[in-house]
C-alpha cells in the first residue's frame, strides 16, 4: 500500500515547519500519519500532540522504535532515534498536511453530516460503494478537525473513493474541517437540536453546518434530507447542484412500503431517477431507510449497477452503540447509547415500539440542549408514552422531566426515575420482565454503556428488593 509521494521535506513545506535531521532522509516518503504511537505501521510520521493529560513528545522515542520515519514536535527532541518536523503547532500541521494531500488526490471524496444520523449514513454510503470501489471511510469517532485529515492521510493508491464524517459543535468549526476535506458530495442527514448550548437554535444549527458549502466546487453535489423543513427549503449557492430525498415523494429520491423484520431487518422501495430500487437492509431501525436513501443516490451518481447496491448494502453493519441487538436469553437488549438528542431518540423510540414485545425504555439526559432543555426532555417523555413505550426507566437530573412527561401522558404505566446508573442497575432484575425489548439511550457522557453491560447478564433476581414508588 502506498500514499501518493509524499516526502519528509515536502510535508516541511506544507506544514510550514523546520527539518531537523539527516539530510540524505529529507527525500523519505511517508506512508502515513498517526497522532497514537501504538498504531504506528513502518513509514508512518507520529505527530505529537500536547493534551490535557498526555503530552505525545514523550512518546517519540516508542514510535521511531516501532518504524516512524519521523516525528511532528512542537520543540526539539533529545537524541532523537529520527528526523523531525518542528512546527508551531502539531494540530495546525496536520491540517495543513491533510489540506495538501486532499488536493493532489484525484478520486471523489463524500462529506457527510448532519445532526444525527451521520455514522450511519456514512457506513451505508461505504457499504452501497464497496462492491465495485476500494472505499476509505472514516474510522471509529475521526469526524474531528484531527481525525478528518488524519482520514485522508489514510488514503493509498488503490482507494477509489473516500467517505468522510464531518462533526461539529460550535460555529467556524465545519469551515475548517470543509477546508481540508473539499467534499465533491455532501450529504445533511437532518438539523436537529444538538449544540444548541453553542449554537443557540435550529436555525443556527443550520447556519454552522452549511458553512461546508463555501467549500465546494461549482460541479459538486449536495444531497439534503427533503422531509427537514429547513434543508427543503435550504439553496446552497455557488452553483452546487441540490438533491433531496426523504419519505415524501416531493423529494428527488423517497421510499415508500418500508417494513421492519423485527430486529432482523428494514425493508423498503426507494425511487431515484424514475427507477425503483427494493432496499433490504439487515439491520434493526426502520430510521435506516433514511441512511439507504442517500447511500443509493451517490452510487448510482458515481456508477454502481443496483446489482452491486444490493450487495453492498448487504454488508451493511451498524457501528458500536448504534442501535446493535442482541438476545441476551432473557431480554431483547437495543443498545443505541453512543449518543442521544430529541430527533435520534425520537427514532429510536419508534423503532423499539414497532417489536412485538413488552416495550421498555432506559432514557437518560440529552447534553447540550440549551435553555430549552427540560422542555425538551419533558416532550420526549410524551413521545415515548403515545409511540407505546410500556415501562419507562429515566436516569439523571434531566431525565426527571423525561419522566414527568411520560407519566403526564401515561399515568398509569410502570415509570421510574432514578439519580444515578448505579441505583437504576441495582433495580433491573425486578423492573425488566422475560422477554422484554429493552432500549437504552442516553447522550455519550452519561456512560450508559454500563449499563448495557449489566444488561447483557441479567437474570431474574430470586429476591425481589423494594421498588422506589412510581410517580
Amino acid at each position: 500500500m502506498a500514499m501518493k509521494p509524499l516526502s519528509l521535506k515536502l510535508l516541511a513545506e506544507v506544514t510550514d515547519g523546520e527539518y531537523v535531521g539527516d539530510p540524505a532522509l529529507a527525500d523519505t516518503l511517508i506512508t502515513g500519519m498517526v497522532h497514537d504511537n501504538r498504531n504506528v505501521q513502518p513509514g508512518n510520521v507520529f505527530a505529537c500532540i500536547v493534551g490535557e493529560r498526555v503530552d505525545g513528545h514523550t512518546f517519540a522515542d516508542n514510535a521511531f522504535s516501532r518504524g516512524a520515519c519521523a516525528c511532528i514536535t512542537e520543540r526539539k527532541l533529545e537524541n532523537p532515534a529520527g528526523p523531525y518536523i518542528i512546527v508551531d503547532s502539531t494540530l495546525e500541521a496536520i491540517k495543513k498536511a491533510g489540506k495538501y494531500y486532499r488536493s493532489i488526490l484525484d478520486i471523489p471524496v463524500i462529506g457527510v453530516t448532519g445532526s444525527v444520523g451521520k455514522t450511519t449514513a456514512k457506513e451505508m454510503i461505504s457499504a452501497a460503494l464497496s462492491a465495485k470501489y476500494n472505499v476509505l471511510k472514516t474510522p471509529a469517532n475521526f469526524n474531528t478537525e484531527l481525525g478528518v485529515p488524519l482520514t485522508l492521510l489514510t488514503v493509498q493508491q488503490e482507494h477509489d473513493v473516500a467517505v468522510i464524517e464531518m462533526g461539529i459543535s460550535e460555529f467556524g468549526e465545519m469551515s475548517r474541517l470543509a477546508d481540508v476535506a473539499r467534499p465533491d458530495f455532501v450529504v445533511m442527514t437532518n438539523i436537529g437540536a444538538c449544540h444548541l448550548e453553542s449554537l443557540g437554535d435550529l436555525n443556527g444549527v443550520l447556519k454552522a453546518k452549511s458553512e461546508v458549502f463555501g467549500y465546494m466546487s461549482e460541479n459538486a453535489t449536495a444531497i439534503l434530507n427533503g422531509d427537514d423543513k429547513l434543508l427543503k427549503a435550504y439553496t446552497p449557492g455557488n452553483g452546487i447542484k441540490k438533491l433531496t430525498f426523504g419519505m415524501d415523494d416531493s423529494n428527488d429520491c423517497w421510499a415508500s412500503n418500508v417494513k421492519s423484520d423485527g430486529t432482523d431487518s428494514v425493508s423498503g422501495s426507494i425511487t431515484f431517477q424514475n427507477s425503483v430500487f427494493d432496499a433490504s437492509l439487515p439491520a434493526f431501525g426502520s430510521h435506516l431507510i433514511m441512511g439507504a436513501m442517500p447511500a443509493l443516490m451517490i452510487a448510482r451518481l458515481l456508477g454502481v449497477d443496483d446489482a452491486d447496491i444490493a450487495k453492498g448494502f448487504a454488508t451493511y453493519r451498524p457501528v458500536g452503540g448504534r442501535a446493535n441487538v442482541s438476545d441476551t436469553g432473557f431480554i431483547k437488549l437495543i443498545n443505541d447509547c453512543y449518543n442521544a438528542n430529541p430527533v435520534s431518540c425520537g427514532a429510536s423510540i419508534a423503532s423499539l415500539c414497532s417489536l412485538d414485545a413488552r416495550h421498555v425504555a432506559i432514557l437518560g439526559d440529552m447534553k447540550e440542549l440549551g435553555t430549552n432543555s427540560s422542555q425538551m426532555h419533558y416532550d420526549l417523555g410524551v413521545l415515548a408514552a403515545q409511540k407505546g413505550v410500556d415501562c419507562i426507566v429515566c436516569v439523571g437530573e434531566e431525565a426527571e422531566h423525561i419522566h414527568r412527561g411520560f407519566l403526564s401522558a401515561a399515568p398509569s404505566s410502570p415509570a421510574y426515575h432514578f439519580q444515578t446508573k448505579e441505583d437504576a442497575i441495582s433495580f433491573l432484575s425486578i423492573i425488566l420482565q422475560k422477554g422484554d425489548a429493552v432500549l437504552v439511550k442516553a447522550s455519550h457522557s452519561m456512560e450508559f454503556d454500563k449499563i448495557v453491560d449489566e444488561l447483557a447478564k441479567l437474570v431474574p433476581e430470586d429476591v425481589e428488593p423494594i421498588l422506589p414508588e412510581e410517580e
